[in-house]
């Protein structure tokens, strides 16, 4: 049997995202090309442009200049998380994945604007940033906040946090380290807690926390506000199949800012479910 190409298994490979317009306007074209080589890392790509060439890596104590803790954030959008972040720790490095160039070119331009030297923009598909530039052990926390659900039951496979991603996770985290992850998304909520809670790579040290009634999960299900927030009819499930009896959902992660994209969540009547995942000593 052949094996595949890289190209091949590139290709055949579920994306998580789909990238609509990414021609940048002139002001973020600017901000993009000042940036290339400093704040915006310069990668060769491969069989795509969010993807790595074979064989190429980066010495990542070399890139900031010194050896530091270091947070990779998947999904950065503009930055206002990882830049709040990162301004506030100063002694912490940062990565911030983003494959959206206008978001990528916005974020390099609010690093320098804020003279922030200790992040990197990675404008690359995070599977490949994992596997390819993150050496096994060298990541302290792994932020996932308000992946693109995919809601649609035939897109699912497009969802980042997969059984495979998981393992992914597993590898370039410290033997202390930690994911935190948020969704405002109940059923996407419901498969990051059951795939991450099955692997032996990881526990959960709010286990069994936050269930019951006061469980966000019982209280979106009889009011069916994923439902509500959508416009649809709601449909409130009896007590006795809402009742989410296994909790395990973090409190709201202190450093993790209300973006403008969060508030249009809560605005629109959707909970954040947060979750909170250990490395599990090797």
């Amino acid at each position: 049997m052949r094996s595949l190409t890289e190209h091949q298994q590139h290709y055949r490979r579920p994306l998580s995202f789909v990238r609509r317009s990414n021609r940048l306007k002139p002001s973020y074209q600017r901000a993009w090309d000042a940036a290339l080589g400093n704040e915006l890392l310069e990668v060769p790509h491969g069989a795509r442009d969010t993807s790595v060439a074979e064989g190429f890596t980066i010495d990542w104590r070399e890139e900031f200049g010194r050896t530091a803790p270091l947070i990779v954030e998947i999904g950065s959008g503009s930055g206002e998380a990882i830049a709040h972040a990162a301004a506030s720790n100063p002694e912490t490095d940062f990565i911030a994945v983003e494959v959206y160039r206008p978001g990528a070119a916005q974020l390099a331009a609010r690093i320098r604007r804020e003279g922030l030297s200790n992040v990197r923009v990675a404008c690359l598909d995070a599977v490949e940033v994992l596997d390819k530039l993150l050496p096994a052990g060298s990541v302290d926390e792994l932020w996932i906040f308000f992946p693109d659900p995919w809601h649609k039951a035939k897109h699912r496979k497009r969802r980042l946090v997969q059984e495979s991603f998981v393992e992914k996770a597993a590898r370039v985290l410290t033997p202390t380290g930690v994911w935190r992850l948020a969704t405002d998304w109940s059923d996407y909520a419901v498969q990051m807690r059951r795939v991450i809670s099955a692997s032996a790579s990881f526990w959960n040290p709010h286990l069994g926390q936050r269930a019951g009634d006061i469980s966000p999960l019982t209280q979106v299900r009889l009011g069916d506000l994923d439902a509500a927030s959508l416009g649809k009819e709601t449909h409130p499930l009896p007590y006795e199949q809402a009742l989410d009896t296994e909790g395990g959902w973090a409190p709201r992660f202190a450093a993790r800012v209300t973006t403008d994209f969060e508030q249009k969540s809560v605005t629109a009547g959707r909970r954040t479910f947060d979750l909170t995942f250990l490395r599990s000593a090797r």
